[in-house]
């Protein structure tokens, strides 16, 4: 593990950008920067257009350390290069950023009010391919639609044992149970998540470190003392579906939880904007999120 990396997420001032939409999510992703699908063909180009985008993103003098700690990127981005450097070492080298790698296989069907992760078959081959790649951390999503305590067990059940598997290959896993901002009883939803990953935690060897990426919480600061946990390098919300401007005023009444937003980051750019218009955006977008993440 890279210890200046590691001090970095622990204790910098900013938030962690998630680049790292995938198969399904792809075409979405590129349309609402403006890439239509008639744009590509096939999987391969449509591979190359979205690492056009992301390349455009982490470029942007926008996206830098000063406000961005991590990125999280998918498969694909960590194969490819920018200027001939693999994107984890030209995050690190040329930007100061920590990379992070999406290895969830996307969801399971709706069961017990939740959806657990898919299998990940070959992960300890994916892993391997990370650390060549020096890749600091991974991320992986479950969702909880409904406060069902067995489903919910299930849930951070899952996210732990495969979280120890990547620990033990060196890797700092972000164990991301996401509460839909939607479900009706999202409040009691957080309740059952944080008691079951407290269960969790108590359970790790002592020195095995992990991040959390959780939803803004109905409770302001509630999972506050979990970030006092020694197992625990960092608490970061996703934005969940909320706009941008929702999400940010949510976050920033939660003291000491960042930023790792996706689509509330790439929000308004498109492929269609001059430099300078994608540019001025990127910026007051990156420098909204950094201040609700610094409260």
């Amino acid at each position: 593990m890279n210890q200046e990396q590691l001090k970095r997420i622990r204790s910098g001032k900013g938030f962690i950008a998630a680049l790292d939409q995938s198969g399904g999510s792809t075409p979405k992703a590129l349309l609402q920067y403006g890439v239509t699908e008639d744009k590509y063909s096939g999987d391969e180009e449509m591979y190359v257009r979205v690492h056009e985008m992301r390349t455009r993103i982490i470029q942007s003098p926008a996206f830098s350390s000063e406000s961005i700690l991590g990125a999280i990127l998918f498969e694909n981005t960590m194969d490819r290069k920018i200027d001939g450097l693999y994107t984890a070492d030209y995050l690190w080298e040329k930007k100061g950023i920590v990379p992070f790698l999406k290895i969830d296989q996307g969801l399971a069907a709706l069961d017990g009010g939740v959806q657990v992760m898919k299998p990940i078959p070959g992960l300890d081959e994916l892993l391997a391919r990370a650390n060549k790649r020096h890749i600091f951390g991974t991320k992986m999503r479950s969702v909880i639609k409904e406060a069902n305590p067995e489903g919910i067990r299930k849930v951070v059940e899952q996210q732990f044992e495969v979280g120890k598997q990547i620990i033990a290959a060196g890797l700092v896993p972000i164990i991301e149970p996401e509460v839909d901002i939607n479900s009706t009883d999202k409040e009691e939803s957080e309740r059952l998540l944080k008691a079951e990953i407290v269960k969790q935690l108590e359970l790790l060897p002592s020195d095995a470190l992990i991040m959390l990426k959780l939803s803004i919480p109905t409770v302001d600061d509630f999972y506050r003392d979990l970030m006092d946990d020694p197992h625990i390098i960092r608490v970061v919300a996703l934005s969940g579906g909320y706009e941008r401007e929702d999400a940010n005023t949510r976050l920033a009444r939660n003291h000491g939880l960042i930023a790792s937003f996706s689509r509330a980051l790439a929000e308004g750019l498109t492929a269609q904007q001059s430099d300078e218009e994608f540019n001025q955006l990127l910026s007051g977008t990156v420098q909204s999120i950094y201040e609700a993440s610094i409260t």
